[in-house]
């Protein structure tokens, strides 16, 4: 009998991480290996955007910033309009998706990311996917984009991986306005951001703020020290994105976000412009990789995964 379940224990220990997700109102939570590792929500009435919250590590520590969802102590409370992992953008036809939250009270007219509908939830042994659709509305409901989302959640014993494939239509003409507030964006947890111990690393080696920021990279990797673990989240920009390399709004208080428009911002030259139109049908899309990992930059050998992602 001994021998029995000694078999039986092996056999479930050399099994592969399972995706798994669990649909609940208003968000799914996403499983790796029985561990939680995120919760995607779908539509918050407190901030009209779909986003992904905590990320956490393979070992289950929580890399991303808790708060405004969360108040931890030790953490920075600014800027409540990071929310762990999202995509939206400050001016489109002059409406402000990146700061929309339901408290905010700027001059600039707010826009809303509206569910139409979720497509597919399937988990696996190897990966499990998420797919849907989304409006990008003004404040009177008038219709913009649309935005088609599919999310691939990667099962690994030692990282995180998610692979985002977004596509935005225009249903009347957009502009997407030069402006740094956006894009593809992170926040990190505060005692990994850089002034609190962290580092930024570039593709080409650069460290910093001041030397990542505004500038094109294929990659950038946040890495630093939490509750005595080195843990890291690197954010990949595919080959065939448009604008690609991105520039990077990056910021030393934890801020990690890929941005194409804001040429303006990031070469301070009011004579450049960063702007993308869309007629009626035309579309932009974007995809990224996320990886979330032990160790530093090098140790994690971000360089070569991301030489193998973007073949």
């Amino acid at each position: 009998m001994r021998r029995f379940w000694w078999v039986i224990l092996s056999m479930a220990l050399s099994l592969p991480a399972q995706v798994r997700f669990t649909e609940q109102p208003g968000k799914i939570a996403v499983e790796i290996d029985g561990k939680p590792f995120t919760e995607f929500f779908l539509q918050d009435p407190a901030a009209p955007k779909p986003y992904l919250h905590p990320l956490r590590a393979a070992s289950g520590t929580i890399v991303t910033r808790r708060f405004p969802m969360e108040k931890v102590p030790g953490e920075v409370y600014d800027h409540p309009h990071h929310r762990g992992l999202w995509f939206t953008h400050g001016n489109v036809n002059g409406i402000d998706f990146w700061m929309n939250e339901a408290t905010y009270k700027g001059k600039t007219p707010k826009g809303r990311i509206t569910l139409n509908k979720v497509a597919l939830v399937k988990g696996g042994p190897k990966s499990g996917t998420i797919s849907g659709s989304w409006t990008w509305e003004d404040e009177s409901g008038g219709k913009l984009l649309t935005e088609e989302r599919t999310m691939v959640f990667h099962a690994h014993p030692t990282l995180r991986i998610i692979d985002l494939d977004l596509k935005l239509t225009a249903i009347s003409e957009v502009k997407f306005g030069d402006t740094k507030e956006g894009t593809f964006a992170i926040r990190m947890a505060t005692p990994l951001d850089e002034k609190h111990g962290g580092k930024m690393v570039s593709a080409d080696g650069a460290t910093g703020e001041k030397a990542i920021w505004g500038k094109r990279f294929p990659w950038v990797d946040y890495w630093g020290k939490i509750d005595g673990e080195t843990l890291g989240v690197a954010i990949f920009d595919h080959p065939a994105n448009p604008g690609h390399p991105t520039h990077w709004h990056a910021r030393a208080y934890g801020l990690f976000a890929a941005n194409i428009f804001g040429l303006r911002d990031f070469y301070n030259d009011k004579t450049k412009d960063g702007s993308v139109t869309l007629k009626p049908g035309e579309s932009l899309r974007f995809r990224y990789r996320v990886i979330i990992h032990p160790g530093d930059t090098n140790a994690a050998g971000i360089g070569k995964l991301y030489q193998e992602w973007a073949k």
